[in-house]
């Protein structure tokens, strides 16, 4: 489904030769920063002088170097970008998890001169302006021009499985790269459906995401080949889908490394 808009503001998948041949370029020193920020997220030592340096480096990137990203490099940009500022966010001030609409709709991190929110980062530039209401069915007409620029030219539904919000119920953090971004995330898919998915009785209960976003996963049919696929649970063990419930309990842990990162 898609809606007019102007074309002004070109999408990643519009990029001229030039700025095609200059990704390879621009990957390494953008990707570079983004891991740079989750790992002094996550780090106690480089909270501090550190984070701000590299925070300071992504908010003053200039939007060429993120129209230059390729799309493997621009999906790991993002990835660790929302993980970072989310991390970052988190852990300096827990209680703003307390108010959840405020917190992923309000600006957390600066990128290229743009303030940005949690929700313009997952449902405008890695779901391609979609409605964060929608089911994965409805656009969001009104994307910002920054997103309309810089958002992902093909939505990917394994960003479901890499982004964390801070929840209980979310998947772990990792810090991406572009050389091996996709099987990554074919990993961290696997993982995450296989640990939160349960049978019983020939229902299927999966995660609480495959609802929110059912549009993103191709609908039941999509989540019944996605299952399939990725070899969840038997495809002759169940004959319905039913959904879990969503642990919201704030887990700071999770961007914090453990004495194996180290």
């Amino acid at each position: 489904m898609t809606a007019s808009e102007p074309t002004s503001a070109p999408d990643s998948h519009r990029m001229s030769a030039a700025s095609s041949d200059s990704a390879s370029a621009a990957d390494p020193a953008l990707v570079a920063d983004s891991q740079r920020f989750l790992c002094a997220v996550r780090t106690p030592d480089d909270r501090g002088p550190t984070l701000d340096r590299v925070r300071a480096r992504i908010a003053d990137a200039p939007p060429a170097a993120l129209d230059a990203l390729g799309p493997d490099g621009r999906l790991a940009f993002w990835l660790n970008v929302y993980n970072a500022a989310t991390g970052a966010a988190l852990l300096a001030d827990p209680d703003r998890f307390e108010r959840r609409r405020r917190f992923f709709s309000k600006p957390l991190v600066t990128v290229a001169g743009e303030d940005l929110s949690l929700d313009a980062i997952e449902h405008g530039i890695l779901r391609g302006s979609q409605w964060k209401y929608g089911l994965g069915y409805v656009p969001n007409p009104f994307a910002p021009a920054f997103v309309r620029r810089h958002r992902v030219a093909e939505p990917d539904f394994r960003i479901h499985f890499a982004l964390n919000c801070g929840a209980a119920s979310c998947p772990p953090v990792a810090a991406y790269d572009p050389e091996t971004v996709d099987r990554d995330l074919d990993t961290a898919t696997e993982s995450y459906l296989g640990s939160e998915t349960v049978v019983e009785d020939g229902t299927a209960y999966v995660p609480r995401l495959l609802l929110w976003y059912r549009g993103d996963f191709g609908g039941k049919s999509g989540m019944r080949r996605i299952l399939r696929e990725y070899d969840v649970i038997d495809p002759d063990g169940f004959s319905r889908i039913r959904y879990r419930e969503y642990d919201w309990s704030l887990t700071p842990d999770a961007f914090r490394n453990d004495e194996r990162d180290r």
